[in-house]
């Protein structure tokens, strides 16, 4: 590894599995700290172990990101653990489907609570060490938030409502020197698309839909949040990087497959 993140100190949410682990464990090997926060205790109490085993630095922490008190607990207790705060990655992610028509309103809030709410709380509290260190955020946002597909309208709403969140922050951080920018994910083969497409021929079903023909994997979409959050992109902030294989940009016209 190249050491991109040496002496930085980084907090990743959502990461005891797929994008988030992937992008911990990455951060770690590029020489940053790593706070992994989630819900699930021992999945990131394993990674961590995996981290520091390896020589890297690492912390788990287990919080409800939605909790105005316990966010700001997190970066408290990072900046007493490591001594200040470089990085945040707001990764964390609830997609609760249903149809538009007969959405129960509470399902529909827990969407822009993770996706929304959750990422402006982890925000507002890291700013004063951004500031300090001319920091970086890297959200991680969808495809759905730009592109509309049925039974999914309040994961898209809160999506769309992230990349919006991160346009206006890298407006008014600029001037203080912290860069805020989002990955724009398509398909990952994370334990969550494995859950909804079981079989290895729904997924290479999937896989043939992409223009790049295949599902992405989850150190793809951590390599991009790795390059954002480093200095790598010091002069790049306000932007929406797409990690989705072509799908954003492709016009599907329903005609026939193009072949070479």
């Amino acid at each position: 590894m190249t050491q991109q993140l040496q002496d930085k100190v980084a907090i990743v949410t959502g990461a005891s599995s797929g994008i988030g682990e992937a992008t911990a464990r990455r951060f770690a090997a590029e020489g940053a700290a790593v706070v992994l926060c989630a819900r699930r205790a021992e999945l990131l109490d394993n990674i961590v172990a995996d981290i520091e085993a390896a020589g890297g630095r690492a912390r788990a922490a287990c919080v409800d990101i939605t909790d105005e008190g316990a966010v700001k607990a997190l970066v408290t207790d990072t900046v007493a653990d490591f001594g200040k705060l470089d990085i945040v990655v707001n990764n964390a992610n609830a997609l609760v489907p249903g149809m538009l028509a007969d959405h129960d309103l509470a399902d529909w809030r827990k969407s822009f609570e993770i996706a929304v709410d959750a990422p402006m709380l982890l925000m507002r509290e890291a700013h004063a060490q951004l500031a300090q260190n001319q920091g970086a955020v890297v959200n991680v946002s969808s495809i759905c938030g730009d592109l509309a597909t049925p039974g999914v309208a309040a994961y898209s709403a809160a999506k769309a409502g992230l990349q919006a969140m991160t346009r206006n922050a890298a407006i008014e951080w600029a001037k203080q020197g912290i860069r805020v920018n989002a990955i724009v994910v398509g398909v990952m083969l994370t334990p969550a698309t494995e859950a909804a497409i079981p079989d290895e021929a729904g997924q290479q079903a999937t896989g043939r839909s992409v223009p790049i023909g295949r599902i992405g994997e989850p150190r793809e979409a951590a390599n991009a949040i790795l390059f954002l959050a480093s200095d790598e992109a010091s002069y790049i902030t306000g932007v929406e990087l797409n990690v989705d294989g072509g799908r954003a940009v492709e016009l599907n016209s329903g005609a026939a497959d193009w072949e070479e």
